[in-house]
């Protein structure tokens, strides 16, 4: 089975903790190197964020409970890489 490579999160959080405590919580992980979280959109209880999550093998339980145990949620999995190397997309006249 080949490893998981990056993965791109759709999250719902509370305001606490902010992306930047939800950050090192999630780059201390075994397997990750790597978190970049992004805020999408905020409203009066919760922001929405993007994270993207790249490693050598991510597992994808323990970055889901941490997330949880942030008190967020996994709104959806919006991009997985995995394998030997990470391939980026390349756009196609049908992306214009």
């Amino acid at each position: 089975m080949s490893d998981i490579k990056r993965m791109v999160l759709d999250v719902l959080k509370p305001h606490h903790p902010s992306i930047i405590e939800l950050s090192k919580r999630l780059g201390a992980l075994n397997g990750v190197t790597g978190v970049n979280c992004t805020l999408e959109e905020v409203d009066q209880e919760t922001e929405s964020i993007k994270i993207t999550v790249e490693g050598t093998a991510i597992d994808f339980t323990s970055i889901e409970q941490t997330i949880t145990e942030s008190g967020a949620v996994i709104h959806s999995i919006d991009s997985v890489s995995a394998g030997k190397k990470l391939v980026e997309e390349v756009e196609t006249p049908q992306d214009r």
